[in-house]
C-alpha cells in the first residue's frame, strides 16, 4: 500500500516500512512505484527495496532476469536469498552512484566501503556481475 512504503532520500531507493528503516526516509503519499518504472528487490532478510528499472537494467544479471522468460520479468520482483539487507542496500546505493557519476567530467567522489563490508559486497557484486 502507499502508506506502507517509504522513500529513501539518500539513495533514491525504496524500503518496505514493515522492515527496519536503514536509511533516512520520508513517507510516500501519492507516488507509488509502478511495475513499469521500478522493480522490487528482496534481500535474504526479507527487506524490500524498489529500484528504478532503468538503473537496474545496467546490471547484467538483473537485465537477464527482466528480459528473459523468468518469473521476475512477469512480476517485476527479484529475490536474492544469498544477499543480506546491508549488502543489497549498499549495492543499490552503488548503482545510484554509478548512474550519477558514470558520464561525469567532474571529479568523482570515492564510494566508501567499510572493510567489514568488503567480502559480502564482493560476493554480491560477483553474483550480480556489476
Amino acid at each position: 500500500s502507499v502508506a506502507s512504503s517509504v522513500v529513501v532520500s539518500a539513495a533514491t531507493a525504496f524500503l518496505d516500512a514493515s522492515q527496519p528503516q536503514l536509511l533516512p526516509s520520508t513517507t510516500m503519499e501519492d507516488d507509488e512505484p509502478t511495475p513499469d518504472s521500478y522493480i522490487k528487490l528482496i534481500s535474504a532478510d526479507s527487506t524490500t527495496f524498489y529500484l528504478q528499472r532503468r538503473i537496474a537494467l545496467q546490471v547484467d544479471t538483473i537485465k537477464a532476469m527482466l528480459d528473459g522468460n523468468f518469473r521476475e520479468s512477469e512480476e517485476g520482483v527479484i529475490r536474492f536469498p544469498d544477499i543480506g539487507d546491508s549488502a543489497l542496500e549498499k549495492v543499490v546505493r552503488y548503482l545510484h552512484y554509478k548512474d550519477k557519476w558514470s558520464n561525469s567530467s567532474a571529479r568523482i567522489p570515492e564510494f566508501d566501503i567499510a572493510p567489514e563490508e568488503a567480502l559480502e559486497l564482493l560476493v554480491a557484486a560477483s553474483y550480480l556481475n556489476c
